[in-house]
């Protein structure tokens, strides 16, 4: 579901109780080509002014400043209510706290939100496939599972992310996730008259991953940054762009 946050087009998923998250568009910023106009990435290559201002557009829409990461496509998740370097290199990150805003930043990984059923806690993802493969969402789950061990059942939302017609990968992805078996592998399908290419469905494998984690919640909003220039940033499509960001935390 697109909305208006705060003036900034924005994409929603289901609403929850005590949780708030979205995912904002490439519209509604102060950034110009290729980075138009909401760039929300200080390592993309745009005005790093243009960028902060941006930032601040985004900070008049949350209760408190985001938790930037330096992301780098692994697995490590830190505890946002804990002591914390400016921009730690992590690809998640979790917290119990009310108002505490988690941020994840993407142009075609997919970013994750995931939380208790009574939102008492909740984590976000950075979800590309060597983070997916390594373990992020099982991680960002036994950060959240530590903190809240009484939680009812989880739920989580994957946002805007490349798409199943869009993902074109070599043999070196589909073996990264060859050892969940078949069932993965079945979300890869073979590229007529390309040997050894196969379309990824990133989403799919990882709501599959999500569900046999224990999250017995879990959807995916199904739009592709890809195929929709018009509201995503996407590096698969245009090489040099901006980056969107999600944003959640707790009511």
């Amino acid at each position: 579901m697109e909305r208006l946050i705060h003036g900034l087009p924005v994409i929603t998923g289901p609403q929850w109780p005590g949780v708030r998250y979205f995912c904002t568009t490439r519209a509604g910023g102060a950034g110009v080509a290729p980075h138009d106009t909401l760039n929300l990435g200080l390592r993309a290559d745009d005005q790093p002014d243009t960028v902060r201002e941006n930032r601040r557009r985004v900070r008049a829409a949350v209760p408190s400043d985001p938790l930037w990461l330096r992301q780098v496509h692994g697995a490590e998740v830190v505890d946002a209510d804990g002591e914390l370097p400016a921009e730690p290199a992590a690809d998640a990150s979790v917290t119990a706290t009310t108002g505490r805003v988690l941020a994840i930043m993407v142009a075609d990984c997919l970013p994750v939100v995931i939380t208790d059923l009574d939102g008492s806690v909740v984590g976000a993802a950075h979800a590309g496939w060597r983070g997916l493969a390594g373990g992020v969402l099982e991680h960002t789950l036994r950060r959240l599972r530590a903190k809240a061990p009484g939680a009812r059942g989880w739920r989580a939302w994957v946002g805007p992310g490349i798409g199943p017609a869009a993902f074109e990968v070599g043999a070196d992805v589909r073996d990264a996730f060859a050892a969940d078996g078949a069932e993965a592998l079945a979300r890869f399908t073979p590229r007529p008259g390309l040997p050894g290419k196969w379309l990824a469905d990133l989403p799919a494998l990882a709501l599959l991953r999500l569900r046999r984690a224990g999250v017995d919640d879990a959807h995916a909003c199904g739009l592709c940054t890809v195929s929709d220039p018009a509201r995503f940033f996407s590096y698969r499509r245009d090489g040099v762009t901006g980056r969107m960001a999600l944003l959640a935390w707790r009511q």
